[in-house]
């Protein structure tokens, strides 16, 4: 052999000997960073080689370890289109890279329904270039092992991209670019059908008995087995820097209303923990009225998800719920998704931006009874209660039976008066407790309040 050719077949072999250096898919052109906190950067490359990250004057490097790398920036600021860059035995330009705020979007079919689906479809993705929103969608897999990396890339918001991304992260991010002026990207990753215990950690699930106690195992491995949407969707997402999650789930939990009240505290816990970024805002999305189609018995289990939802927004820290009452629809999937978004951007404002906006709908704080008439009081008013309608509508009266009637309901300043002439002594009250209530109390900033009971009576799935 030559010695020409001797040289180039050991720069070949050497070569061949490398892994090329290669961030994960999270870090590709378009990509958002989070501002202001430390900024995780990792990937793949050969063991013992040394990586070096450049961005926004930083030059951090490190020497990959078992087949990966993982540096820090120190936290960034806003602003952009930059460039960053990986380098070892090879180079990657990371371009049109922006500053700004980053929001998990996940959840199950109401996250998935896409902007091409929902009302007005052809005018909001028309209208819906904005060089400084950026989408990342994770593909619909599910796994019995943690995955390292997803096969997506980040792209810039505009009709070309956004119909098929989630209608509500495309309105919740639209409205916070507004209200923020800085670059937003938005990582939706969300499955349809699929149960909370789906997105949690197996070992999470496995350790409470009760979070496993409403499946029936088929021998066939689902996506709403313990872990494997975590495994899949969730994992190779953590740690990158994000400000909080938006979240719409819980329909696949009807069979287990009640325990939802558990097993979402849990899954909040579980993602916060693992993300290793303190008690970021987790907001979501109470679920809307539906049903029944006609012919179908009631579905006696969603007011009591409701109120678990309601219960995780009053207990958990840094949480709150968008409420959508007003947005019902004869199927599961209302297809109005703006009040959605829209309201969960105000929640974000106000939790995760401490801007002062009213993001709550009127809460009930209590009751009083005065013979045959409740009394309910309540606060985020907004300078009233009010009636979108000539009369209230969706309040039920019981007495000691447990029976309720339909009642009446007028608003007196800041509180509800409640009364039927079949219930002489009463002793609870219920707003909208059903599939799909027909209710209307707001507060003067225009927000609906959520369904609630006043009663401690036993309800569907309750152990």
């Amino acid at each position: 052999m030559s010695t020409t050719l001797l040289t180039a077949a050991l720069v070949l072999f050497a070569t061949a000997s490398f892994a090329a250096v290669k961030p994960v898919a999270l870090f590709s052109d378009n990509a958002v960073l989070q501002q202001g906190v430390p900024t995780p950067v990792w990937g793949t490359a050969s063991n013992g080689e040394r990586v070096t990250v450049e961005f926004q004057g930083q030059k951090v490097s490190t020497t990959a370890r078992n087949g990966k790398w993982f540096v820090k920036l120190a936290p960034l600021k806003p602003g952009g289109p930059l460039t960053m860059i990986v380098s070892g035995h090879n180079t990657v330009e990371i371009k049109n890279v922006c500053v700004g705020e980053v929001w998990v979007c996940s959840g199950q079919s109401n996250m998935v329904l896409p902007l091409s689906k929902v009302d007005n479809s052809v005018d909001e993705i028309a209208g819906s270039a904005d060089s400084m929103l950026r989408l990342f969608t994770v593909p619909r897999r599910h796994s019995d092992a943690p995955a390292d990396d997803v096969d997506a890339c980040w792209s810039v918001c505009g009709p070309d991209t956004v119909g098929e991304f989630s209608a509500v992260a495309y309105f919740f991010g639209r409205e916070l670019r507004k209200a923020l002026g800085v670059p937003v990207g938005l990582i939706s990753s969300c499955y349809g059908g699929t149960r909370a215990q789906g997105w949690m950690r197996k070992e999470v699930v496995e350790a409470d008995p009760d979070f496993t106690a409403a499946y029936n195992t088929t021998g066939k491995p689902g996506p709403s087995d313990p872990g494997r949407l975590y495994n899949a969707m969730i994992h190779p997402l953590i740690p990158y820097a994000i400000k909080g999650v938006i979240w719409y789930q819980g329909e696949a939990n009807r069979t287990d209303a009640y325990r939802y009240r558990k097993v979402f505290p849990a899954l909040i816990d579980n993602w916060r923990r693992d993300w290793g970024q303190g008690d970021f805002p987790f907001l979501f999305v109470q679920l809307a009225p539906y049903g029944p189609r006609p012919g179908q018995p009631e579905e006696e289990n969603m007011p009591v998800l409701r109120e678990s939802q309601l219960v995780t927004c009053r207990t958990v820290p840094n949480t709150a719920m968008a409420v959508i009452t007003d947005c019902g629809h004869p199927t599961i999937h209302p297809t109005n998704k703006a009040p959605v978004g829209h309201r969960l951007a105000l929640a974000a404002l106000a939790v995760a931006y401490k801007r002062d906006v009213v993001y709550k709908g009127p809460t009930c704080t209590g009751i009083e009874f005065r013979g045959d008439r409740a009394v309910l009081s309540f606060t985020d008013t907004c300078g009233g209660l009010v009636a979108q309608g000539d009369e209230l509508t969706g309040f039920t009266i019981a007495g000691d039976d447990g029976v309720f009637h339909t009642a009446r309901a007028s608003i007196v300043r800041d509180k509800v008066v409640v009364s039927s002439p079949d219930v002489a002594k009463p002793t609870a009250v219920r707003y909208g407790w059903c599939s799909h209530p027909v209710v209307n109390l707001f507060n003067k900033a225009g927000l609906p309040a959520s369904p609630f009971r006043t009663d401690n009576f036993k309800v569907p799935t309750q152990p």
